[in-house]
């Protein structure tokens, strides 16, 4: 909040967000920790300040502290992006591809988390309460007795009711077994290897292009390379 109202008073009406990054960090090691409770509870009440103050919030993400992208990866990720969803959250970075508390960036994590952003924006839409919504129509056409699957409004509205994924498999343990029982590294490796092979890169005016490659070569070799 000091710095919202010094750059107020260096700039009156300048554009602000105010952030808050949470963790916890376990006290045996010292290294942060992701998804815990303490971090939740205190995005919300940074998310209440945020809104008293009338500002946009910056928090969140999918943050986790797993190597890999597993099971630990999964529930760290879910935490944290389920936290900043109840807080309100308005701007959220590291949302895709966050691995060992932010060290790697993993092309496979980032397609499960983009998926999962999928359904926090279901979820951010409510419930809706139209006559479609409600399907209305369909409980007039169906009336005691009977089922939806081959009614006007099912049929009319099954491809977009539920959320679906683009990663995960749901098939029956039979032809997933006859797949190789990928999980769901292998199904996102899978997928990432699909959209990189389908990329076509935007149009760029070729001596901008150049000009770019040009910055990232000389910063390149004006730094020492930490990995070599």
């Amino acid at each position: 909040m000091t710095g919202i109202a010094y750059a107020q008073l260096v700039n009156p009406g300048c554009p602000v967000i105010f952030g808050a990054f949470v963790t916890s960090i376990d006290m045996n090691s010292g290294a942060p920790t992701f998804g815990t409770p303490e971090a939740s509870k205190i995005l919300w009440g940074a998310g209440q300040l945020a809104r008293r103050l009338n500002l946009p919030f910056r928090s969140g993400g999918g943050l986790c502290g797993s190597k890999l992208p597993d099971a630990q990866a999964a529930y760290e990720s879910a935490n944290t992006l389920q936290a900043a969803l109840l807080g309100g959250v308005n701007f959220m970075l590291h949302a895709c591809g966050w691995l060992e508390g932010g060290l790697v960036s993993s092309y496979e994590k980032f397609v499960l988390d983009a998926d999962q952003l999928g359904v926090l924006h279901a979820l951010a839409e409510g419930i809706d309460l139209s006559e479609n919504g409600q399907a209305m129509d369909a409980i007039r056409e169906v009336g005691p007795g009977g089922h939806y699957l081959g009614c006007a409004h099912t049929q009319a509205n099954f491809k977009e009711a539920f959320w679906r994924t683009q990663v995960l498999d749901y098939r029956p343990f039979e032809t997933w077994a006859e797949a190789g029982a990928p999980d769901s590294a292998s199904l996102a490796s899978a997928r990432v290897k699909k959209l990189l092979a389908e990329h076509q890169a935007p149009a760029i005016d070729p001596g901008v292009e150049e000009a770019l490659n040009d910055y990232v070569a000389r910063r390149k070799a004006s730094e020492p390379d930490a990995f070599g």
